[in-house]
């Protein structure tokens, strides 16, 4: 989702580029139908069209690695045995 002072028409194409802890992910993105007003600007969905196989790897690695550290979080506490009294 992309934080805009005003929303970008429905259907604009545009090229993003995000920075992830894996590096930047550069790509062609189809403009969606805005979401919602926040205090900060727009909240405007987007959906990736084209994407180099490089910058492909490097979102892929940057979700799994995310995906990783949340399970991971989520195992740990919710396995720990309670403490007895």
């Amino acid at each position: 989702m992309l934080r805009l002072a005003g929303a970008l028409e429905q259907g604009n194409l545009v090229e993003v580029t995000i920075e992830t802890a894996s590096g930047a992910v550069k790509a062609m993105a189809e403009i969606l139908q805005p979401t919602r007003k926040s205090k900060d600007g727009i909240l405007q969905p987007f959906r990736f069209i084209a994407l180099e196989d490089k910058d492909h790897l490097t979102l892929r690695n940057a979700l799994d690695s995310r995906v990783d550290k949340d399970f991971l979080g989520l195992r740990s506490s919710q396995w720990v045995a309670p403490k007895r009294t």
